[in-house]
């Protein structure tokens, strides 16, 4: 199954248009009308990447970009609009969009581009499958840790959540950005659950959870993981 993307515009010939060229191109499409509409589908539906008209009904573009992006750093938007001005374009770009195509748009340009913003996105995100290194194996595909050799037992929200700081080596992930990749946005969880399941995780892998190795508090910011290199 290809990438599934949201589109969300409000002329139904140019939804339409999208929704079958897309399609016959292998990914899975969802769509919106409105910007109210949107956020929701991008919660609910979790896209790889979003299509983004800038004039919509009851929230503008310029709004969706901005909440989109504030609970979802990583997801790639590509704004599509009849707005060629260079103000407007500076400022989608400014408020997290990764790309800006100007209407009337070719499909072959416009599906060039969306595959150059997936690319992107696994490239940033380094898609592991093992991890080994020091005295951790993680076989992500068949759920295996082992800890100096020894099978530590993890749940599947253990293993996507510890694969998610992997791919993030280095970088700090708050714990809203965690919960919103890993339990989705609409889990009705507190930040305490993160907390939760990094004790868990350092319990199985670490030598001193006082002063741990691999996963490392940010204080004031959230979790990094980090190990020897």
């Amino acid at each position: 199954m290809g990438a599934r993307i949201l589109v969300v515009e409000d002329d139904p010939s140019i939804r339409l248009g999208l929704q079958r060229s897309l399609g016959f191109e292998g990914y899975t499409v969802d769509v919106a009308r409105d910007g109210e509409e949107a956020i929701q589908r991008a919660f609910d539906k979790k896209p790889d990447l979003v299509l983004l008209d800038l004039m919509l009904p009851r929230l503008n573009g310029f709004e969706v970009c901005k909440t989109i992006r504030k609970h979802d750093p990583s997801i790639p938007i590509v704004i599509l609009s009849a707005k060629g001005d260079e103000g407007d374009k500076v400022l989608g770009l400014e408020l997290g969009a990764d790309d800006y195509v100007t209407k009337p748009f070719s499909i072959r340009e416009l599906t060039a581009r969306v595959k150059a913003a997936l690319r992107r996105k696994r490239t940033s995100e380094g898609e592991v499958d093992v991890f080994q290194e020091g005295n951790l194996f993680i076989d992500f595909g068949g759920q295996v840790l082992k800890v100096d050799g020894v099978a530590q037992e993890c749940t599947s929200r253990e293993f996507a959540l510890l694969k998610l700081l992997i791919q993030s080596r280095g970088r700090v992930l708050s714990r809203d950005q965690i919960l919103n990749k890993v339990w989705g946005f609409d889990y009705d969880g507190t930040p305490r659950t993160i907390d939760n399941f990094i004790n868990k995780l350092r319990q199985k892998m670490e030598k001193d959870i006082a002063a741990p190795v691999w996963i490392q508090t940010v204080r004031g910011t959230g979790y990094k993981f980090a190990g020897k290199r």
